[in-house]
């Protein structure tokens, strides 16, 4: 044996001639002999591709070969000739990439013990580089006989081959032409999430053969569009392999969102521009093409459940590989999972197997795809041990010791569906998390919920209170008003009630707690007055959530004022109602401009990006943050009790935005922020120059904040007086005497 060294990484090689001493197996012409227990997978090193898989309790392993994707049986099978320890394994000779595979494995099937082998399913390599055939459903894929009385206890002795899905052997060699992460700091940070196929399905100016593809997200409509909007990240919606679950394509739906994971290494292949084998070398041309416009890319990944379902879903992979070592079944009755994730099963991270095809796999996202960050789907899962959540579990300190993956942002979802799974400020820190005390802080507000002030102030200040304490910085707060999951932005202000009918479960699906409004109209209107409504709390939404401490993360879509007609939970809609539809308005195309105008307001001044939170008076009595009450003075502990107090301000002073990463002052602009989520016009008395500890002339209203001002007026006297309209939000900006 050799090494080689191939796309910048150390491959053990096999030699074409067998040890002294080696079993070696031929048929029609192929020779199989033991091969490496790693790594896992199927690896080609040039001279022939090397097969590992774990199971701890198969008896035997069957290596399946298809020459064609449309073939119902396979050209070869082989028994892989070695077991070491938990890993069966062997090498064949000349086989190259593009080599269709798939396993069968022998083991008890014994669903009361928590096994459920059955040879009789041709089952889909969880380390599997490609998918080279997408499944077909049929009832063969099942691991019991789905007309039996005796449901998941029957035994089925259909074959799969036909409809099974096969992995892809695969040459990960590409030209990254010296491709880098743009490594954006957290604090210059602004995520835009996004689904691959809805983004450039309907985009006119993207290649008609490219829209709802890898390469038509990296096209160069795309990039501009980025660029001009001022996002610096692009989080993108599970992209890893998935299933369309049997019962959406029964009613001609799909699981269009993608949690729904098949395969943890090989990327979703229907967003290939030309067909499954393109789709490794597409995803990295996509990532190339982002970096090299200076954006990075984070991907939403999904490690809690699999694609298998509950004991009643299909036997596709993990499931007739090693059920009870990949998942955690319910102690007291293995036939049963355990269920935090509602999708019938929960992966068992701690199972070192299992933690290892996990940090394979975010190992492999990172070295061989250049994704810069991940988002954890139900991350509270990762962290539950048999029933308790434990933020020192195996899975977090592996992470925390990883060369690799402890350098890219880590973003949880900091909850699931079990007991005490909702985590929101718990996690390491090292992580950053979705606020959801944000979303729903910002929503009930600017909804004109009273007694908020003092929630929404902590929220805007980037939660200490959340993340302060585990010595993490604002930036831990990923602060978002909408996500893929719940309204739009444009729906949050024109539906109070989901209708998710299209979805065909009767409009049960989707929660009810959507902390909406709709201006007086249910859905659709053409009254200006309830238009100019919607306008106006939604920049308000948006405005709020640019100018507040932590990293925003822009819903694709909001900017261009999408609607998904109050559907709440789309996840099946693989149509215009996700599909960005950017043939835009005059009031759609003004709203863009207005979010563009505000990033690029966010970007040009640190105040509203700071390192650390804010800390209170400094020397000489001055506070970088000052709380301003409409009468024209600090607000005091019980002015934040009023619970009819519509309106407040705060003062971020310029000159103490704290040091930059190098211990470098920061200086900018000093500048007050004020809201009225009432529906009333309300005066507001502007702060006196003592109130500054610096001498201001006058306070100018911010350019991009003008937009339903009740006057044309755009200066105003220290002590002035501004009359701030109902459901808005402004910033002025104080106006220094020149130091002589």
């Amino acid at each position: 044996m050799f090494y080689g060294l191939r796309a910048g990484r150390m491959y053990q090689q096999t030699s074409s001639h067998p040890e002294p001493g080696e079993k070696e197996r031929v048929q029609d012409g192929l020779r199989i002999r033991a091969g490496m227990p790693y790594p896992r997978g199927a690896t080609w090193d040039g001279i022939g591709v090397n097969f590992a898989l774990h199971s701890a309790h198969a008896e035997k392993v069957e290596l399946l070969l298809f020459e064609n994707a449309s073939d119902g049986a396979p050209s070869h099978v082989f028994e892989l000739p070695e077991q070491t320890g938990p890993m069966w394994h062997g090498y064949i000779v000349n086989l190259r990439p593009g080599q269709l595979y798939g396993y069968r494995v022998y083991g008890p099937y014994n669903p009361a013990d928590g096994h459920r082998f059955n040879p009789n399913k041709v089952l889909l390599d969880p380390y599997a580089k490609a998918i080279g055939r997408p499944l077909q459903w049929d009832d063969s894929l099942y691991g019991y006989d789905v007309d039996s009385d005796h449901g998941d206890l029957s035994f089925s002795e259909t074959d799969s081959a036909p409809y099974a899905p096969l992995g892809a052997v695969v040459e990960e060699t590409f030209a990254w032409q010296r491709d880098q992460s743009p490594g954006i700091p957290w604090e210059e940070t602004i995520i835009y999430e996004t689904h691959v196929k809805g983004a450039t399905k309907r985009h006119p100016d993207v290649p008609p053969a490219l829209r709802g593809t890898y390469l038509g997200l990296a096209s160069e409509p795309m990039i501009d569009h980025f660029k001009s909007l001022g996002v610096t990240t692009v989080q993108l919606l599970p992209v890893h392999a998935k299933l369309n679950d049997h019962f959406l394509v029964e009613k001609g739906l799909t699981n269009y969102w993608g949690y729904n994971t098949l395969g943890y290494f090989a990327p979703e292949p229907s967003y290939a521009s030309n067909g499954s084998v393109s789709a490794v070398r597409d995803f990295k041309m996509m990532v190339r093409a982002l970096h090299a416009a200076g954006l990075e890319v984070i991907i939403d990944v999904v490690y809690n459940h699999s694609c298998e379902g509950s004991e009643l879903g299909p036997t596709l992979s993990l499931r007739g590989i090693d059920n009870r070592t990949y998942y955690k079944v319910n102690p007291d009755d293995a036939r049963y999972y355990i269920d935090y994730t509602g999708t019938g099963n929960t992966l068992d991270p701690g199972d070192p197997y299992v933690l290892q095809l996990i940090m394979d796999s975010l190992r492999y996202w990172v070295e061989e795809m250049h994704v810069d960050g991940f988002r954890f789907d139900l991350a509270s899962t990762l962290a539950r041990e048999l029933y308790d959540i434990d933020m020192l579990a195996p899975f977090f300190k592996i992470i925390q010791q990883d060369p690799v993956i402890s350098q890219v942002k880590l973003i949880a979802e900091p909850w699931d569906v079990g007991p005490g799974g909702y985590q929101v400020g718990g996690f390491p820190w090292q992580w950053a998390e979705w606020n959801g005390r944000y979303r729903d802080s910002v929503r009930s507000y600017w909804r004109g919920d009273h007694g908020l002030n003092g929630e929404i102030a902590t929220r805007m200040a980037g939660s200490s209170d959340l993340y302060e304490r585990s010595g993490r910085r604002p930036f831990a707060s990923i602060n978002f008003l909408t996500a893929h999951d719940g309204f739009t932005l444009e729906d949050l202000v024109s539906y109070e009630h989901k209708h998710n009918e299209a979805n065909l479960e009767n409009n049960q699906d989707g929660h009810d707690h959507n902390l909406s409004t709709n201006c007086g109209v249910e859905g659709p209107s053409e009254d200006p007055v309830v238009l100019a409504c919607r306008e106006r709390r939604k920049r308000s939404l948006m405005s709020t959530m640019l100018l507040s401490q932590g990293v925003p993360m822009i819903l694709g879509g909001d900017e261009l004022s999408h609607t998904r007609g109050g559907n709440n939970n789309p996840y099946c809609q693989d149509n215009e109602t996700t599909w960005y539809d950017w043939n835009l308005t005059p009031r759609k195309e003004k709203f863009l401009e207005f979010v563009k105008g505000l990033t690029d307001f966010r970007k040009a001044h640190p105040s509203f990006r700071r390192r650390h939170f804010l800390s209170g008076p400094e020397d000489e009595n001055v506070s970088d943050a000052i709380w301003w009450h409409p009468d024209g003075r600090e607000m005091e502990s019980e002015d934040w009790d009023h619970n009819h107090l519509t309106t407040f301000g705060f003062i971020l002073h310029g000159t103490l935005v704290q040091k930059d990463s190098r211990g470098k002052a920061i200086r900018d602009d000093t500048f007050f922020i004020v809201m009225n989520q009432g529906e009333d016009q309300q005066v507001v008395h502007l702060p006196e120059k003592d109130a500054l500890q610096q001498t201001c002339v006058r306070w100018t209203v911010v350019s991009e904040l003008r937009e339903g001002l009740a006057t044309a007026q755009t200066k105003y006297a220290p002590g002035g007086i501004l009359r701030l309209p109902g459901h808005t939000l402004t910033a002025l900006k104080a106006e220094l005497e020149p130091k002589s």
